[in-house]
């Protein structure tokens, strides 16, 4: 693009869009021609909106939502402004069942544009938490003990890990976890969404 006789790189939000409308157009398994079919936009003008060479119109990005399933807020949303690269500890929120002796630390958030998160859990001895389905099916989940040792029940097995142990798993059913004691464990957990 020109712009006061100098060329410059696309619009930050447009190339964002352009690589998820891409992505969107890949997941379904779909060729420019299946999807100027589907979505009565030819299939130049797809491509140049994938690439980020036009600003896609309302009435474009419109009939692409309808051929996708969702509305143009979700679409957009799903393009927000890219994450903070840095997440300072004073940053990351901290949440804490005092009922249970849980404290989870979000030590990188979760966010639209990344299917990865990093939490730091604590229990307490003793404490036992247990859930009854994932937030989603199918979620990856790696689980390294950093202090203390923690018991996790999955898929009806049950694991012991000790400081240094890391148990990876995709949670399709309830989870349990445990803190067997003497003292109290750190975890890390990884959380990757499907």
């Amino acid at each position: 693009m020109k712009q006061g006789g100098l060329e410059t790189g696309p619009d930050p939000v447009d190339a964002r869009l352009g690589v998820r409308l891409a992505e969107l157009r890949a997941e379904h398994g779909w060729s420019l021609g299946e999807l100027a079919e589907r979505s009565g936009v030819s299939k130049s003008t797809l491509s140049r909106a994938e690439r980020a060479e036009i600003s896609p119109t309302a009435s474009l990005l419109n009939r692409l939502c309808g051929v996708y399933g969702r509305t143009m807020s979700q679409l957009l949303s799903e393009v927000e402004a890219e994450p903070a690269l840095l997440v300072r500890a004073a940053d990351q929120p901290v949440w804490e069942d005092r009922t249970s002796g849980f404290v989870r630390r979000s030590v990188s958030p979760p966010h639209s544009g990344l299917r990865g998160e990093l939490v730091e859990g604590r229990l307490a001895p003793g404490a036992d938490i247990a859930y009854d389905r994932p937030p989603v099916p199918g979620l990856e989940q790696h689980i390294w003990v950093l202090e203390g040792a923690l018991d996790v029940t999955a898929q009806d097995t049950g694991h012991h890990l000790d400081a240094g142990d890391c148990l990876r798993l995709r949670v399709w059913g309830p989870t349990r976890f445990r803190c067997p004691g003497p003292e109290r464990v750190r975890y890390a957990l990884a959380v990757v969404l499907p």
